[in-house]
């Protein structure tokens, strides 16, 4: 029953999906977390079923990519989306660190955050408008989703936290080996299904998502000495963002191969 109950407030903590009531619990927070990965699967899942809707009805396709684009943020509720724009604003100002944590804190939208969310939309459209093109690798946008948040959730368990951290708290009571076991065999039994939907262009996008974010992860760990929530929102964007770039640049070389 807490693992049902962890599970639902993770769905309200991490998605815009509404929920016919709220519930907290402090105690089931290392199950909360633990249940991000569950929370991406479903996000992707929706995102895939939008596609697939969109290319069944037959609309035009540069609209449903600009549509399927957006999709995940708003599914998300955009709360990974603000941690990517807090952090490119603190991270580009190339301040000191004390300086570099009062701006991700300000709740203020700066140029810098304004300029990388316009890129990051604009790669966001450029491959999705690839990958909705035929569609065959679409489902492979819910395994993105799910690595994804296993590696974010896993970096909650495992990596210092800043003082402004929401998940500070966590280090202050044990997070259970049972925690970290089913976000592995989560992220493994993605990685698998991948495998036998796509082959080794399957493994190569979960890869991309993974090495996305360990990237990330490791610009912004350097740059603040520790994580919070916008870090993580910020290191989940961008690991999302390079599994599509992975999966556009595939089903280009698939399509290549028709002709």
């Amino acid at each position: 029953m807490k693992h049902i109950r962890g599970f639902y407030m993770a769905l309200g903590m991490f998605s815009g999906i509404p929920l016919p009531f709220h519930i907290w619990d402090e105690k089931l927070t290392p199950i909360v977390v633990s249940s991000l990965p569950l929370v991406g699967l479903i996000i992707g899942a929706l995102w895939w079923v939008a596609g697939s809707l969109l290319l069944a009805l037959d609309i035009p396709l540069m609209l449903a990519a600009a549509v399927l684009a957006v999709t995940p943020f708003f599914i998300a509720g955009f709360i990974h989306l603000d941690g990517y724009m807090d952090t490119s604003d603190a991270i580009l100002s190339r301040r000191p660190l004390e300086d570099k944590i009062r701006i991700l804190k300000d709740p203020r939208v700066g140029a810098f955050a304004v300029v990388m969310l316009g890129i990051l939309f604009l790669l966001q459209f450029a491959a999705m408008h690839t990958v909705a093109d035929g569609g065959r690798f679409l489902p492979l946008l819910i395994a993105i989703c799910v690595i994804s948040r296993s590696c974010s959730a896993i970096s909650i368990f495992t990596l210092r936290h800043l003082s402004i951290s929401n998940y500070a708290a966590l280090l202050k009571q044990d997070s259970g080996t049972a925690n970290k076991v089913f976000i592995a065999c989560t992220a493994v039994a993605a990685v698998f299904a991948s495998f036998l939907y796509a082959g080794v262009y399957g493994l190569i996008v979960c890869a991309a998502v993974v090495l996305g974010f360990a990237c990330a992860m490791r610009v912004v760990h350097r740059e603040f000495k520790g994580i919070s929530g916008d870090l993580l929102g910020y290191s989940l964007v961008i690991s999302e963002l390079s599994g599509l770039i992975a999966l556009a640049l595939l089903q280009g070389i698939q399509v290549s191969t028709w002709f």
